[in-house]
């Protein structure tokens, strides 16, 4: 799935450099890092250069997200239509915070560090903010996690799925 949604989006960029195009995919929630990467692949980027810029871009919007995203919440509860929205995407963030609160911040670096689906740095940083974890720690812990996820798909999007496209 992964892959569809990555050439979905390489092929909708169509046009920008492939670095931009792997850049956005990796800020996307979702695809993040994991799409990037193997966007990256698929579009024969150097595995140094596509790693950096994957990781820069799914990390970008992680501060903003410790930082903003209960205020943009509560102003967005004042109102009838996106308050189910805020509230159906924070009951479905919460329903994913068993290892944090056993672990703490050791959690939120396990939760981003597995690359799966809906285990990203989008959902980390949700899940630091909804539980209240301190913002300099869950950067420190998603950072981390990010780049383990990085090596994990790294070796994926390159090496397994790479001998398999060429």
């Amino acid at each position: 799935m992964a892959e569809s949604l990555a050439m979905f989006f390489v092929n909708a960029f169509n046009g920008l450099s492939k670095e931009v195009i792997i850049f956005i995919i990796s800020l996307m929630p979702i695809l993040e890092l994991r799409g990037g990467l193997i966007a990256a692949s698929l579009l024969n980027v150097d595995l140094l250069q596509a790693f950096i810029i994957c990781f820069v871009g799914n990390i970008f919007p992680v501060p903003f997200i410790l930082l903003f995203i209960e205020k943009l919440f509560n102003w967005l509860k004042k109102f009838k239509k996106s308050k189910k929205v805020v509230e159906k995407l924070e009951k479905k963030t919460l329903a994913k915070r068993s290892q944090i609160d056993k672990y703490g911040y050791w959690g939120i670096f396990i939760f981003v560090a597995i690359p799966l689906p809906g285990t990203g740095a989008w959902t980390g940083a949700l899940l630091a903010m909804l539980l209240g974890m301190e913002k300099k720690k869950s950067f420190l812990a998603i950072t981390v996690g990010v780049m383990v996820a990085g090596i994990i798909m790294s070796i994926f999007s390159y090496g397994v799925l790479g001998n398999l496209i060429r």
